[in-house]
């Protein structure tokens, strides 16, 4: 007997379209004002002005990678300083630590760029399509000609959104004004156009059209802040004590001590942008935004029952409310060991990041020893040896500086454009604004000078103090000992 040909599992599952149901409460607000803000930020810093003098750019905020800077307002950030940007985003992962252990995925619900751009345009949605009932019609309805011209309408909004995206995102590479004359007259770079181009499509894809698979199936941090999530962690969560068992407003009256509190409108589905259900309980799905807390809210007031049916809360303050006790403060909740010490390590960095900050020098010297020859013995028994220094100005003026010699007794030094009947301990220079210099030293030492230790010291020679020192060696033959 032939057994029975084993069923066909599928590990796909076609994407079921999710249309959000406009809502209106404090969540909904707070979203609406990250929204405004971070949108904001984003688009308009790029052409903010900063005036650094008139040897440095004026944009506020710039990457400029052809002369390896990064200004941020008054800060500019040179290349060797590389600490200061690994130290922001050291800074930027434990404040997301930080966040979630306080306010749980908060980050998700109301600045993850997912999730602002998604919103962006599940609002055009509405202001195209109508709200959720208009939404569900339309997309359940043939494609006639108001339905071709509603998304042709839509997706060419998305389109200017993306495009609007990618373009502001090179603005911060380059002077925003300029570049944008170059952008539409074809002369800026062809990195500029292809990182548009690839911008607007990801935006395009992931906000129109992917939105909550992003967060579900793409997004690794979700996966992250699950396993930072405990009992004490504030979450979304529904209360099953108080609301099960489900049943109409009348099913209610006449059987109160039965029915719970919710009445199975599905209004908290309605309105979440990725289209769970809370009140299965806690779900990599759920974003933390709210938005169901202000839809149950607003029916629970219509019924006259008690506000918090879904609320913003840690497991263990619902248990204890729901052994009779009152909750505690949002405040109280989120100040426990572990945010403490989160806290306590971002402001370490940050107070770090500031002491260095304040206390770097405006100037910097480096040096390098030519290796081959390590050293040249000259025909009066003197010996030289050459070295390639580097005169670092960091400020948006030209800077008077003198380099000079500690240790090496009897020893002098200069360049090819002094020349060697100019050589002394000091040597004097000028460095242009906002550049380094690189110069090449010649440094002789008395006939029997051995190898040893020796310095380079750098001082400003203007009305603001300031150095560097730079530490090497000096080669010399070795002394015959041979009797």
């Amino acid at each position: 007997m032939l057994s029975p040909e084993p069923a066909k599992v599928s590990y796909y599952e076609k994407r079921k379209a999710v249309f959000p149901k406009v809502v209106s409460g404090p969540f909904r607000r707070f979203k609406w004002l990250m929204l405004v803000v971070t949108l904001g930020i984003y688009y308009l810093t790029p052409w903010l002005r900063w005036d650094r003098g008139p040897y440095a750019p004026d944009q506020a905020v710039l990457v400029d990678l052809a002369n390896r800077r990064f200004y941020m307002f008054s800060i500019e950030i040179w290349p060797h300083e590389f600490y200061f940007v690994a130290g922001l985003l050291i800074m930027a992962g434990i404040g997301l630590f930080l966040i979630t252990s306080a306010f749980g995925r908060a980050w998700c619900g109301y600045s993850c760029p997912q999730t602002i751009w998604t919103d962006l345009f599940q609002h055009v949605d509405r202001l195209i399509d109508g709200d959720r009932n208009a939404q569900l019609k339309l997309e359940a309805g043939p494609w006639n000609a108001a339905k071709l011209f509603k998304r042709g309408l839509k997706w060419s909004i998305y389109l200017a959104i993306s495009f609007w995206t990618g373009g502001a995102w090179i603005m911060y590479f380059a002077d925003a004004p300029t570049l944008t004359v170059d952008f539409w007259t074809g002369q800026a770079a062809p990195v500029a156009y292809a990182t548009v181009a690839v911008l607007t499509a990801t935006t395009f894809i992931f906000g129109g059209f992917m939105r909550e698979q992003v967060c579900i199936y793409m997004c690794p941090w979700p996966r992250i802040q699950t396993a930072m999530l405990d009992e004490k962690s504030l979450i979304v969560t529904y209360k099953d004590w108080r609301g099960e068992q489900r049943g109409s407003v009348k099913a209610k009256e006449r059987q109160p001590d039965v029915i719970g509190d919710c009445v199975d409108c599905n209004q908290c589905v309605a309105v979440c942008p990725t289209g769970y259900d809370i009140r299965n309980g806690p779900d990599i799905a759920c974003i933390t935004c709210g938005l169901c807390i202000d839809a149950c809210d607003k029916v629970m007031v219509q019924l006259d029952r008690p506000r918090g049916l879904i609320d913003y809360a840690t497991l263990e303050d619902c248990e204890h409310e729901r052994a009779g006790g009152q909750r505690r403060s949002i405040l109280k909740t989120a100040l426990h060991w572990r945010t403490l010490a989160y806290f306590g390590v971002w402001a370490a960095i940050g107070a770090g990041l500031l002491f260095a900050l304040g206390t770097r020098t405006r100037i910097d010297l480096s040096v390098a020893k030519d290796r081959n020859p390590p050293f040249m013995l000259l025909s009066n028994g003197e010996v030289r040896n050459d070295y390639t220094i580097k005169l670092r100005n960091m400020e948006a003026r030209p800077r008077p500086m003198s380099v000079t010699l500690e240790g090496l007794p009897g020893a002098v030094m200069w360049t090819d454009e002094m020349g060697r009947e100019s050589a002394s301990r000091e040597l004097q220079f000028t460095v242009a604004p906002d550049q380094t210099k690189p110069v090449r030293v010649y440094v002789v030492a008395p006939q029997g000078t051995e190898e040893e230790e020796f310095t380079f010291v750098l001082a400003a020679r203007d009305r603001e103090a300031g150095g560097d020192r730079a530490e090497t060696r000096f080669d010399a033959p070795e002394e015959d000992h041979d009797e």
